[in-house]
């Protein structure tokens, strides 16, 4: 960031020429994503769902299978379950996909399979706020609806000069007020000297560029580290930048510390079959499969001790597979996963018995999924496999 010279005298930018140097720059930087190329607002709500705590080149390719396999809100309706969660398979956060699907089948049962331009009828539909409302609404209807998520608010933060932490109830209101002002300036403009470089159907979505202009400045440009101030089309309007003030805003206050939590889990074997269970559902990662497994957070037992009060037999064989490090939200997770040869497990009580192949095409949670393949990486049989301390063969 360059450094800039106080200037008391800088005045709140004006919307004129905020919004038309957004649009300029967004039509001719815009990158070129999948769902920029449509309007239609199934494509549009997918995107905006997946794209919620994840990254874009992430997102672009389980996008492009989502809509190969389920190219209508109908079928995304009437999918079984287990086809919705292997589609959704290591973007984590899953009740979003759950959500989804329940919003599907409102828009197939109440709004005849038509997906609803009322923005009211788009935020009552599950798993929908106000912000992926705003979103939907202004890029597939081009309808000047605003929208706030962690881009927009450090974006007006910094060009706005707003020092208090936006996470605070008036100061959020005031973003959604300043939003709200530029996305309905936006639809009051009649034309722009610039071409976009991803072309939709209509030429002047004017709307739907202005709230994604905001988004790709936050994501391109005004980033939380680093930002690039001098390649920012709007850094004359920039009151941070004026200011010398980029890197102290947005003012979201102090991080609470991350939570390590501590797991063991077992791959037992029989006859070429392996143990595991799927999660209930109103659980965290519902309906995915995993290995059968414990939380050992605030004990720390040895893999024997904790294998014995599962299963209520002896273990054999306990030997050390892999240690898996994964993080949610402010969670710091520590999955070690142990071989064990054992018999006599009930399997009814305890998950079922299922081989490799049979498992590939269950939706696992991200963890267990490494776990499964480092299950079908182990050395042949008769090769040694190092023993964790405090086991024993």
């Amino acid at each position: 960031m360059a450094s800039r010279t106080p200037n008391s005298e800088l005045r709140t930018p004006n919307s004129n020429r905020l919004v038309a140097a957004l649009l300029r720059w967004f039509a001719a930087n815009a990158r070129d994503l999948p769902w920029r190329r449509t309007r239609d607002p199934y494509a549009v709500w997918v995107s905006e769902i997946m794209l919620q705590q994840t990254q874009v080149k992430t997102v672009i390719p389980f996008w492009e299978r989502w809509l190969r396999e389920l190219p209508t809100v109908e079928s995304a309706a009437s999918a079984h379950t287990d086809k919705i969660h292997k589609l959704w398979e290591g973007l984590g956060y899953y009740t979003r996909v759950r959500n989804l699907q329940k919003a599907a089948q409102v828009v197939v049962e109440k709004h005849g399979g038509k997906f609803p331009e009322n923005f009211d009828e788009v935020l009552a539909l599950p798993g929908i706020g106000r912000y992926t409302a705003g979103a939907i609404c202004s890029i597939a209807f081009n309808q000047p609806t605003p929208i706030l998520d962690g881009n927009v608010i450090r974006v007006l933060t910094r060009i706005f000069g707003i020092a208090e932490n936006p996470k605070g109830k008036e100061t959020n209101a005031k973003l959604w007020k300043l939003a709200e002002e530029l996305v309905v300036h936006a639809s009051r403009i009649t034309h722009y000297a610039a071409k976009s470089r991803t072309r939709t159907k209509d030429e002047n979505d004017f709307c739907s560029h202005l709230n994604q202009s905001l988004m790709e400045l936050g994501a391109l440009v005004c980033t939380p580290r680093n930002p690039q101030c001098l390649l920012c089309p709007v850094k004359k309007l920039c009151v941070a930048f004026g200011e010398n003030r980029v890197e102290a805003l947005p003012n979201l206050g102090k991080r609470a510390a991350a939570t390590a939590r501590h797991f063991i889990a077992f791959v037992v074997e029989q006859e070429g079959k392996f143990l595991v269970r799927q999660r209930p559902a109103g659980i965290v990662n519902a309906h995915l499969w995993e290995f059968p497994n414990a939380d050992c957070t605030a004990a720390r037992p040895r893999a024997e001790e904790m294998f014995r009060d599962m299963f209520k037999i002896e273990p054999v064989d306990v030997q050390w597979l892999c240690t898996v490090k994964h993080s949610i939200t402010r969670y710091r997770l520590t999955l070690e996963a142990f071989t064990v040869a054992a018999q006599k497990i009930r399997a009814k009580t305890a998950g079922v018995w299922k081989t490799p192949a049979q498992m590939e095409p269950l939706a696992f949670t991200s963890a267990h999924r490494k776990v499964l393949r480092a299950v079908a990486a182990r050395p042949a049989p008769g090769k040694q496999r190092a023993l964790l301390p405090g086991t024993s063969r």
